[in-house]
């Protein structure tokens, strides 16, 4: 496991270091510097004179933990690291967790060999608190204790959650609040349908960011968090998401579903400060909105 130092203090990192470990020796300190072996909040810190502020985390990983990352996809990104959450960036077409018919190719299914250093006996692993859609891309957030997941799960309505969203047309209006009933019994499609005991209502607020002649780019926050619903709840209004031919979209210009999870803020699930996380438009999407 790698070693987890709590900053008293404001201090750089390196003289924090030298104080906090004074058994090893300052050459092998420098070394761990050099070789990204020292983690600031979730990040790779190589600079000895990194400012550090109390209540900073600093973990310090072996060199196998170091290089773990490289199990990895190279397009499956880690935003953040600690002893308990761990925030990937998922790209677009993986699953985030196991189907009937794909087991190994999945967002959870290589954290757990990233975690396990690649030792398929290994105990280390991690829990699913959300999904992603396989076709969406953007943040997803891991437990790494059930104690973590249940945190997480626990306060996850009062997580903010913001997509981008490339659709065809664009909405009537600036901004506002979608609000619709959801039928998920369903298994491959969700539909919007008269409320009744079935459905779960849905409420998405959203923001015109940019307007086109083809595609607008739209930033939506979750108020529920229901199967498809930014999907089923853009269709609805005539502005389905492009390369989303399961709800009506007639274009498909990146090739990919135009959906993305650009921005998370939650409470971490140790500490109960909010954490907030945030993830570029892809470049095959950003680049149908560039001009």
């Amino acid at each position: 496991m790698p070693k987890s130092l709590t900053v008293r203090e404001t201090v750089e990192l390196q003289p924090f270091l030298f104080a906090s470990l004074p058994e090893v020796k300052k050459t092998k300190v420098k070394q761990w510097l050099k070789h990204g072996a020292v983690l600031v909040n979730g990040r790779r810190q190589t600079r000895h004179d990194h400012p550090l502020a109390p209540g900073d985390e600093v973990i310090i990983q072996s060199q196998g933990e170091s290089k773990s990352s490289a199990a990895l996809p190279k397009a499956l990104k880690i935003v953040f690291e600690d002893a308990a959450v761990i925030v990937i960036d998922k790209p677009a077409g993986l699953l985030s967790i196991a189907t009937e018919a794909e087991s190994r190719n999945t967002a959870y299914a290589r954290l757990t060999d990233y975690v396990r250093k690649g030792n398929p006996r290994g105990r280390e692993r991690v829990f699913i608190v959300h999904r992603l859609d396989r076709e969406t891309s953007g943040l997803m957030v891991f437990a790494r204790t059930e104690e973590a997941k249940h945190a997480l799960q626990t306060k996850w309505d009062a997580a903010e959650k913001r997509y981008l969203a490339i659709v065809e047309r664009a909405p009537d209006e600036q901004e506002g609040l979608l609000v619709s009933h959801l039928d998920e019994s369903h298994p491959g499609k969700v539909f919007s349908t008269p409320k009744s005991e079935t459905t779960r209502e849905a409420r998405t607020r959203f923001r015109v960011l940019k307007r086109g002649d083809k595609h607008s780019l739209v930033e939506l926050t979750l108020e529920t968090g229901r199967r498809h619903q930014i999907r089923v709840q853009l269709s609805d209004i005539r502005c389905p998401i492009i390369g989303d031919e399961k709800y009506n979209a007639r274009s498909n210009p990146a090739k990919r579903l135009g959906l993305h999870a650009c921005f998370l803020r939650i409470p971490h699930p140790v500490t109960g400060k909010p954490v907030q996380f945030e993830s570029p438009l892809p470049d095959a999407l950003a680049r149908l909105v560039a001009s």
